[in-house]
């Protein structure tokens, strides 16, 4: 599973105006309107958070993936942000975040939901992935890049195989 599979650059926003985390859920979400990806945006947004409410997707190293498993979602869908500013998240390991992804999916679809989570957080724990991020100043350039480490990082388990 690639992360560019649900990512579209439509569905990225640099920068994010939101200056607090539930802004910054807010805002993304209104993104997924906006391009038609949400039907029921008011379950959707009490869900996400309701989520949060329960512990902060903070996971550190600058990163926030708020994200839910629901009935209201249709498909697995992705939204990005990039804020002006550090937002505080509560994170784990206490740092403000510099990305924001959020991650909505079927509640019958676990499996990839979990696998999807995961991927995200591989990339995330790459110093180098994690810089060029934080230096890209558009949605396309942001989408250009994790495009090209996706297609890098395919390029490399083929030679492996």
């Amino acid at each position: 599973m690639q992360v560019t599979d649900m990512l579209e650059v439509n569905c990225i926003k640099v920068p994010l105006e939101a200056v607090e985390k539930y802004q910054a859920i807010t805002e993304l979400l209104d993104l997924l309107r906006e391009q038609g990806k949400l039907d029921d945006y008011d379950t959707v947004l009490k869900a996400i958070m309701e989520r949060e409410a329960v512990r902060s997707t903070g996971v550190g190293q600058g990163f926030a993936i708020p994200h839910a498993k629901l009935s209201a979602v249709k498909q697995m869908v992705m939204a990005l942000g990039k804020p002006t500013e550090p937002i505080d998240f509560q994170s784990i390991d206490g740092k403000p975040v510099t990305i924001v992804i959020l991650l909505l999916s079927p509640a019958d679809r676990t499996g990839p939901h979990i696998q999807a989570l995961a991927r995200i957080s591989r990339m995330m724990t790459e110093a180098r992935f994690r810089e060029q991020l934080w230096s890209c100043s558009s949605a396309q350039q942001l989408h250009e890049y994790i495009v090209a480490y996706e297609q890098r990082e395919s390029a490399a388990i083929d030679n492996d195989s």
